[in-house]
């Protein structure tokens, strides 16, 4: 018997492709909105810091502020921000309580939880976007 052999990608393919992009996307929009919170004075603490319950994108801080920052890049600004979930906000949350936990030299007087949006070739950076109910 032979194989079949198709010359068109398969839907797997075309999804390992599209994921890729995405995270190349990512990656250059995390060094972006990096580059942008140093240039307001903050230092980078952490990149695509993993903890046991999710990912967070950056962790800066300056003197006084702690920043947890969750990253997103779309084709425009709105659809940036529809993908920063309820369920995505409440695992940043999560994560951030495991991140204090392990590194408990990151406390400051105020601790904040901040989105940077990229899409349409525009940034915007929302302070204070993420908060406990």
């Amino acid at each position: 018997m032979f194989p079949i052999i198709t010359a068109f990608p398969t839907a797997t393919a075309t999804g390992l492709a599209r994921r890729r992009a995405a995270e190349i996307s990512g990656r250059a929009a995390e060094h972006d909105a990096a580059t942008y919170l140093v240039a307001q004075g903050f230092t980078i603490l952490a990149q695509r810091l993993r903890t046991g319950v999710g990912e967070i994108d950056l962790v800066v801080a300056d003197r006084d502020t702690l920043v947890f920052v969750e990253v997103k890049a779309r084709s425009s600004l709105a659809d940036a921000a529809y993908a920063v979930s309820p369920r995505q906000q409440a695992r940043l949350l999560e994560a951030a309580s495991v991140a204090m936990a392990r590194h408990p030299e990151w406390a400051r007087p105020c601790t904040r939880f901040d989105v940077v949006l990229f899409g349409g070739g525009a940034c915007q950076h929302i302070e204070d976007a993420v908060r406990y109910q």
